[in-house]
């Protein structure tokens, strides 16, 4: 700690950080431009100017720039001295020499850094009367609108995109005051984090394409704190809505998951929310060919009941996709002998593992801000940016943060960016990978090593084996793999904080088992290691810890004749087992029921289609890959703005059905009420209660506030409906109220935060009032509870897999990828826009086995066509296909490709 004067105050502070950062955390403001939280200082803009004196009987001091100047004991500084106001207004005025008077029409207005800076400085008069310069703007893609006018020259888009994020394709072309920022031909941004650009860039250089075509101010969106559902991460999100729609989706800082920064699918994947086609009233279908029948709420509630009422069995699919509520709920009304996860077999096997791995391995599951304190990391059977993208980030600061142990071991503090990136150069922390093909994190990786699974699982445990000679021994292993066991061994062992990445994306127990034995070696060890494990869905790891049979099981029960009636949940089976067998399972049962907010080959199969509502019209509780059970809230009552809409959350539905099977009155429910049973119910998910506050949380006896306070219009937004403005949507089920009245302020410090904003700051950059220290964690803390604790003790060993593989006929080996491989978000246009073309990989043995060529046209078991990707270190026998692309087919399932003669892929 050091103690430094400001203005004539006397302050303590963390000294490791530079004045300004110091300044920000104790709530005092600094103008600032192309310093970040996240990214350290270079002293680009001069815009954060302060008098530094030398000691107290200085009285003149100079100069300094506030965020290259560090917060060492006894400084002295004055932010309101004249001569360093006047500076920071020139700056202001320079800069906006050749900015654009577009504020009116500016996509950034009203959350905009720039606007924030230059009311705080005081610059209201343009004094330059000669022509502005103007740059052509680029296309980028499907996410991301360049307007290059804008630009301040604050080098924040570069050096996040290709600094931070890894990115190759942005740029930095000219010099002086004529700089350019973009690519060096037109085309998409190839970056999976690109997206944060948008918020990165203090101006309105890089704007959200999503949200152009429907644009609203921030100020007249409503908001709610809403989980992320695109994968297993629960990155924390502020959903804005106007209108009924969806409108664009912002980063919610959360301190230790997701800091600043999302992943493109988890802030351009919601377009599935306002897609057209979704079910929005109930439906009824005599037949799977007929056209359905529009139902009221009340007759689908009577003709469900009774339907269910008359059937001998009713068995209930649940889904890793929907929350632990809805999932409670279906089990409740079908009862625990008959309730399934929805997952396969093999998956909810894997899950079960990495629940039993996280308890007893013997080391602890780090949170993601957490990991990038490793110092050496071995990823085993997993691409973590398309299976987790935000972990992907997590990763490469690990591996990044070498240049800040260097920098320690010459003065060099970890705040200047600049000076450890030149001393670091290409040194990083050893990261070894063990996956089939190239990887995102390949460029700061010690090594690769490109396997089949068994391969994976066998190079993990001779891993184990050369960390400790207890670990059994792994027989036949090459002498190459032999080698780099060692090297990775020794790599783990040298490194203070080592880490253990696996997941389920190769559905292989064997890789789970080898990543815990390296995990049980480690900590044998007594190394202050970390393990994390990476799940597919949303809620995977919520609902494997509720338990029930897989999916496999509720086929096979339907199949055989010995239930009549199915319930599923948000749930498309024929994305997760094949067609024929779904389509046998669903052809016996003489009623099937499915609530779901899309139209899936699931629910055209259905008898009776209930209108469920998706996460930004629902309230619900996910628990991530680190086991941490989060709540997300309705953003919007989708019934204000179209009344014709029957939209109800799954776990309302499902309690209301359940009430009339037992001929009780359905009665009112909310949604402290379905927290408490399911937390009752299963003591995996006590803990959950505590994820967030009750619907009876106020803050001076306030509701907190879903809309900003300069929200406007509410009263003409349904004139063309009714000139009486329609009363406010209740909300029983939470503490937030759906108007601008409420508390939404940063004073009174809390978790649940649906939007940043504080006087003077309107930008995303608001976030730094509502942290203890600016990039630090909430002042409420950071929501959520571990649900997951590990236990004392190690367990046994596993026996690793002996012999190499040899498949006799190809199998497939299904990649996980971040745009198109998830099943909801594949339905959002700019994330198919963005979904690269896929195609299919082999072997230069098996391309030569199969007398094909590299860019044939081939069809994957007769049916769907792709282009040939031949690859050098391919695993023979393993043919490489793209997640979502062929439904129901599983990882290690029997394929046969054969080349098309002539045809498109």
């Amino acid at each position: 700690m050091a103690t430094i004067h400001v203005d004539g105050q006397s302050y303590e502070v963390n000294g490791a950080d530079n004045l300004l950062q110091a300044c920000l955390s104790l709530g005092l403001d600094i103008p600032y431009f192309c310093w970040h939280p996240a990214m350290g200082s270079v002293g680009a803009c001069r815009q954060c100017a302060v008098r530094q004196y030398k000691d107290k009987d200085d009285d003149r001091g100079m100069l300094v720039m506030s965020c290259m100047a560090p917060a060492a004991d006894q400084t002295r500084i004055d932010i309101e001295d004249e001569e360093a106001k006047a500076f920071r207004a020139s700056i202001i005025e320079s800069l906006m020499i050749n900015h654009p008077h577009d504020c009116p029409v500016c996509e950034e207005g009203g959350h905009c850094h720039l606007q924030d800076v230059t009311v705080m400085t005081g610059h209201d008069r343009r004094r330059y009367r000669f022509s502005k310069r103007t740059r052509r703007n680029q296309f980028l893609g499907p996410f991301i609108t360049h307007e290059m006018n804008r630009c301040i020259t604050c080098y924040r888009c570069v050096r996040f995109y290709n600094d931070y994020a890894g990115g190759t394709d942005l740029g930095t072309f000219g010099s002086k005051d004529n700089v350019y920022f973009g690519r060096y031909e037109e085309g998409t941004l190839e970056s999976p984090f690109a997206g944060n650009l948008t918020e990165v860039c203090p101006t309105g250089v890089f704007t959200d394409k999503s949200h152009s075509e429907r644009y609203t101010r921030k100020w007249d969106m409503q908001f709610a704190p809403g989980i992320c559902h695109q994968c297993a991460m629960g990155c924390n999100i502020s959903p804005g809505e106007r209108y009924g729609e969806i409108r664009r989706i912002e980063n919610r800082y959360h301190g230790e998951v997701n800091g600043y920064f999302l992943c493109d699918r988890g802030r351009f994947g919601y377009g599935y929310v306002n897609r057209t086609d979704r079910p929005s009233v109930p439906e009824r279908r005599e037949a799977p060919d007929s056209e359905p029948v529009s139902l009221g709420v009340d007759d689908a509630l009577a003709q469900v009941s009774e339907a269910l009422r008359h059937a001998r069995r009713v068995i209930g699919i649940g889904s890793p996709r929907a929350s632990l509520e809805s999932n409670h709920q279906l089990l409740t009304l079908v009862g625990v002998d008959n309730f399934s996860t929805g997952i396969e077999a093999r998956e909810q096997a894997c899950l079960e593992q990495m629940n039993h791995l996280q308890r007893h391995a013997g080391l602890p599951t780090p949170t993601p801000r957490e990991i990038e304190d490793h110092d050496a990391m071995l990823v085993l059977g997993e691409d973590p940016v398309q299976s987790a993208g935000r972990l992907g980030l997590n990763l490469r600061q690990a591996a990044l943060a070498r240049s800040k142990a260097l920098g320690e071991t010459i003065g060099v503090p970890d705040w200047n960016a600049e000076a450890l990136k030149t001393l670091a150069q290409d040194r990083y922390y050893p990261l070894f990978i063990a996956w089939p093909a190239p990887t995102d994190l390949d460029d700061v990786a010690e090594a690769r090593h490109a396997l089949g699974p068994d391969d994976i699982a066998r190079l993990g445990f001779a891993v184990a084996h050369a960390i400790d000679p207890v670990a059994p021994v792994v027989e036949g292993l090459s002498p190459a793999l032999t080698e780099a066991a060692g090297r990775i061994a020794r790599a783990l062992m040298t490194a203070e904080r080592p880490l253990v990445v696996s997941g389920g994306s190769l559905c292989s127990g064997a890789v789970l088992e080898a990543a815990g034995s390296v995990a049980r070696a480690l900590s044998r060890r007594a190394k202050k290691a970390g393990m994390v494990l990476i799940r597919r869905e949303a809620n995977s790891t919520g609902v494997s810890l509720m338990g029930g049979q897989p999916l496999d099981w509720v086929l096979d029960e339907l199949a055989q004749g010995k239930a009549d009636a199915v319930v599923v949940l948000e749930n498309d089976l024929y994305q997760r087992l094949p067609a024929q067998r779904v389509d046998a399972a669903l052809a016996r049962a003489e009623i099937a029921v499915v609530l779901d907010h899309q139209r899936t080959a699931t629910a055209a199969r259905a008898h009776f289609l209930l209108s469920a509502g998706s996460f930004a019209e629902s309230d619900g509780t996910l628990v991530n890959l680190e086991g941490r059970a989060q709540r997300f809230f309705q953003v919007y009552q989708p019934a204000y703005m179209r009344p014709e809409t029957r939209i109800r959350e799954s776990w309302r539905w499902l309690h209301a059905l359940g009430a009339n099977l037992r001929g009780e009155t359905t009665g009112e429910i909310n949604l402290d009420t379905v927290v408490r049973d399911c937390a009752e119910a299963h003591p995996a998910l006590a803990g959950m209660v505590d994820a967030a506050p009750d619907s009876h949380y106020r803050i001076d006896g306030q509701r907190l506030a879903r809309e900003p306070h300069r929200y406007s219009g509410r009263t003409a937004m349904v004139a063309d409906q009714n000139v009486s403005e329609p009363r406010v949507p209740q909300d029983p089920d939470s503490a937030f109220a759906h108007s601008m009245e409420g508390y939404s302020g940063y004073q009174q410090h809390r978790q649940q935060i649906p939007f940043a904003w504080a006087p003077g700051w309107n930008s995303p950059q608001a976030w730094n009032k509502f942290t203890d220290e600016v990039g630090g964690h909430l002042r409420g803390g950071d929501p959520g509870v571990r649900l997951i604790h590990p236990v004392p003790g190690q367990g046994r060993y596993s026996q690793p897999i002996q012999g190499t593989e040899s498949p006799e006929a190809l199998k497939a080996l299904i990649l996980p990828r971040l745009f198109g491989g998830e099943e909801t978000s594949a339905r959002a246009t700019p994330i198919r826009q963005r979904t690269e073309l896929p195609y299919v990989i082999l072997s230069p043995d098996d391309v030569l086995r199969l007398e094909l060529r590299a860019g044939d046209v081939v069809t994957i078991d007769g049916v769907t066509k792709l282009l040939l990707h031949e690859q050098d270190n391919w695993p023979t026998g393993w043919a490489g296909l793209p997640a979502g692309l062929i439904g129901g087919l599983l990882q290690g399932d029997t394929i046969a490709v054969g080349r098309v003669s002539g045809g498109e892929p």
